[in-house]
């Protein structure tokens, strides 16, 4: 296993974050918030508290991320660039999106809503392989 390359670990999470206030604002804001309604699904009382549990959070995803492409090595990704790409889409497509639907399904969270959500997390962890890519 190579190093992490912990600039683009901190440069993958700022490219999440970047991405979350590109969906859920002028891409998919109006859209949530037609299903959700005001305070729909509770109402944020603190969003700097809010802000700073999805900056930690998206930060051990980002570190897991930066590992997992430490483990597969520069020599292959150097040759085989689209990894970055296919493992991001693949970690968001077959762990977060299906065990996010099936909390949404669980919870009798709408369609709608669990597509807006779970398009987000593809785009994100999209912005965050991105981000690998170009520092790595």
């Amino acid at each position: 296993m190579g190093p992490v390359n912990w600039i683009a670990v901190v440069v993958a999470t700022l490219a999440a974050l970047g991405a979350s206030a590109l969906w859920y604002g002028p891409m998919f804001g109006r859209a949530r918030l037609e299903e959700v309604g005001p305070g729909g699904l509770g109402i944020r009382r603190s969003p700097g508290r809010t802000a700073a549990i999805t900056a930690a959070l998206m930060l051990i995803t980002a570190t897991m991320m930066g590992h997992m492409f430490a483990r597969v090595g520069e020599a292959t990704l150097a040759v085989k660039w689209w990894l970055y790409f296919m493992m991001s889409i693949g970690l968001a497509g077959a762990f977060v999106v299906p065990a996010l639907w099936i909390s949404y399904t669980h919870q009798r969270i709408s369609t709608r809503l669990a597509l807006i959500d779970g398009g987000f997390w593809i785009f994100a962890y999209l912005a965050m392989g991105l981000a690998f890519f170009l520092l790595g």
